[in-house]
This record gives C-alpha cells, structure tokens and sequence, in this order.
C-alpha cells in the first residue's frame, strides 16, 4: 500500500519493506479521535481504508472542517518535521484502517531518501492551495455560495446524473462551510422546491445548473 503512495514511490523494495516492517496498522470505529489539535506530534498517518476528517474547534464546541481525506492519503506530516504542537483535530468519519509511522522510523526514511522532502512539499502546497480557496470563500462568498461550490466540488457524473457522492447530514454541509444546520436546511429547502436539487436516501442530485445568488 505504501508503494502506491507519491510520498513512498522513490524507495527501494527494501527500503519499502523495512517502513512497511516498523508501520503499526490499526482499525478504528467511526468517531475516534486521532490526533488532538494542540497535543504532541509523533507519528505519521497513512490511511488504508475509510475516511477521516480533520477539523478545528472552539470552547463552545462548534466546528469547521478544513478536510476530509480517504484512503491513499496521509496526515500528521506537518507536526513531524517542525515538532510542533497539531495544529488541528483528526476524527474517523467511518470505520477506518490506518497505517501509523513513527517519527524515528520517518526521519531515518527522510535522510536516506531526500526525494520524499520534495513529495512533502508538493503535498503541502496542494494543502495550502486548499486552505487558501476555503479563506477566499469564507471571506468574499455568503453562505448559500459556500453550498453551492461544495456540493459542485464533490458532485460526479453517475449513469448519466449529477450526483454528490457525500452522503452528507445538514450539520455536516453546515460545519464544512462555517455556517448554521437551520441555514443550510433552508438553502436545501429552496433549492429542492426550485427543482435544483433532489434528496434521496441522503444522497444530494443535481439537477439543474445552481443559481448564481440567493
């Protein structure tokens, strides 16, 4: 699994065999915390199978999600090579296999393979192009444009329908645009009586171009 990574892709069989040796493989339920924004950073996590979501909170509970990532991709590489603190929370959103690195056995990795410092930085900087369209939306788009681009971003083609392949409650579209569960209800409300949308079994269709407004 971990050769079918960018990260790994210019390690040796050998090299891939001794990461792959020292990598602790655990499953965990749905709802389990992994790394804790704020708290110590040691490892590396590979996800095999399932999806995580990585968010950030405040005292009162309320959350924004800056990601969600499934399966082939990583986290934690961040607090590795600075030693800083998470700079954010991890959650499993479903039943999850994930592969965890040690930050020795990473750092052994890293020297004898400088190739993969240059697969972090491609990483990182997809991540921060990330970061910077959920600012610009945040800042310069209302609510009901945040929806919008959400559901276009994770919507695909499916038998000739436009499907959003997220089966998403209203408080988690809520919590990936910054916004409240009784505004999204009633974005969603008027767009399936425009006849935009169509909500079925929890699955979001589109059906016709979204409105430019509101």
């Amino acid at each position: 699994m971990l050769a079918e990574l960018p990260l790994f892709s210019d390690l040796s069989k050998e090299e891939l065999e001794t990461l792959s040796s020292h990598a602790v493989a655990k499953s965990f339920r749905p709802n389990t915390i992994l790394v804790q924004e704020g708290g110590d950073g040691d490892s590396l996590y590979v996800i095999e199978s399932g999806q995580v979501k990585i968010y950030l909170s405040d005292e009162q509970g309320r959350e924004i999600v800056i990601n969600v990532l499934g399966p082939g991709e990583y986290f934690g590489e961040m607090a590795l090579l600075e030693r800083s603190p998470r700079s954010a929370s991890v959650i499993t959103t479903e039943p999850s296999r994930i592969s965890i690195i040690s930050r020795a056995d990473f750092e052994t990795c890293l020297a004898n393979n400088p190739g993969i410092a240059f697969e972090l930085i491609r990483g990182l900087i997809q991540r921060l192009r990330i970061a910077t369209e959920n600012v610009k939306s945040l800042a310069l788009m209302d609510v009901y444009g945040r929806v919008a681009r959400l559901l276009l971003k994770l919507a695909r083609q499916q038998d000739g329908r436009l499907v959003v392949c997220e089966r998403l409650t209203q408080q988690e579209i809520a919590d990936r645009v910054g916004s409240s569960r009784e505004m999204i209800s009633r974005i969603l409300k008027e767009l399936k009586a425009g006849g935009y949308i169509r909500v079925e079994g929890g699955q979001i269709e589109i059906l016709a171009k979204l409105p430019h407004g509101w």
